[in-house]
């Protein structure tokens, strides 16, 4: 097998070799990829290695490594946990996003592709982050405001199934890509009432099909990407839109990827238990 590392930004992951196609998904820097075909000079099939989504990226977008160093890479690393913060180097200065990953960091500074990489702002390695209610509600709350865009990963542009896979995965859950596929991660919970703060609920359109992702907060409410990534208040019947005076998404089911907390129920977390402002959420 061969690996590259995704060397800025963020990279548009697309369906087909064109930069006109859909965009399934996006590679945030530092994130591995499995190189599985190219195409001349100008593109390169890959998969990611965390939820096996395929695409097409720009082959200059991504940079082979060698197997000990992905080795190396994929054990050893931190997440940028800052909305934005600029990576430092001895010839550019680049912003990353909150999900990036700095690949060998050592608390200060990291070398790939004969370069070294100054990082001040926060980081966090992954042991240090345990999944709790409390820390996924703090990441999520860190993306309000984000504008929805279709396959997006980062502030700038998200979906809904890629802020609930972000949220997740910086506390080292998994989950795949879209809304059909993470419904069927988890344990199923029966009803709403039985639900949590961090439960992921789900669902459905017209057609029956699942169609859309959020997390389940205290008081009855949702954070979730439409517009972009708000609160709306939530029942068994879905999400009900206090501006629109109208239901716009139907409950299909909820389900759990957090470990279950007895005293974690909808009704006796409040808001005011979580972190509201973006400044003060990992203090």
């Amino acid at each position: 097998m061969k690996f590259a590392l995704s060397h800025i930004s963020v990279v548009p992951v697309r369906n087909t070799t064109s930069n006109r196609s859909e965009q399934v998904s996006q590679l945030l820097f530092g994130e591995i990829v499995e190189i599985l075909e190219t195409k001349g000079k100008m593109w390169t099939k890959i998969r990611c290695t965390w939820d096996n989504r395929i695409g097409w990226v720009l082959s200059r977008q991504i940079t082979p490594i060698t197997s000990t160093e992905h080795q190396v890479f994929k054990e050893k690393y931190a997440y940028c946990i800052d909305l934005f913060q600029p990576l430092m180097s001895d010839n550019e200065t680049m912003p990353i996003s909150i999900g990036a990953r700095l690949p060998d960091f050592d608390g200060m500074k990291f070398q790939f592709d004969g370069k070294s990489y100054r990082y001040s702002g926060q980081a966090v390695f992954p042991e240090n982050l345990d999944p709790t209610i409390d820390t996924v509600l703090k990441i999520a709350k860190r993306y309000l405001s984000a504008p929805y865009q279709w396959g997006g990963r980062s502030p700038l542009g998200i979906d809904a199934p890629g802020f609930t896979q972000m949220c997740l995965k910086l506390v080292g859950i998994k989950l795949l890509r879209t809304a059909d596929e993470q419904v069927h991660q988890g344990t199923l919970i029966d009803f709403i009432e039985q639900s949590q703060p961090g439960d992921l609920a789900f669902f459905e359109n017209k057609a029956g099909n699942i169609s859309h992702v959020g997390i389940l907060l205290p008081d009855n409410k949702i954070i979730h990407v439409v517009e972009k990534v708000k609160v709306d208040k939530i029942d068994h019947f879905g999400i009900y839109n206090n501006e629109l005076q109208k239901y716009t998404h139907r409950m299909r089911v909820v389900k759990r990827v957090l470990p279950p907390d007895e005293s974690a129920t909808r009704g006796n977390i409040s808001e005011k238990d979580t972190a509201s402002n973006q400044v003060a959420l990992f203090d």
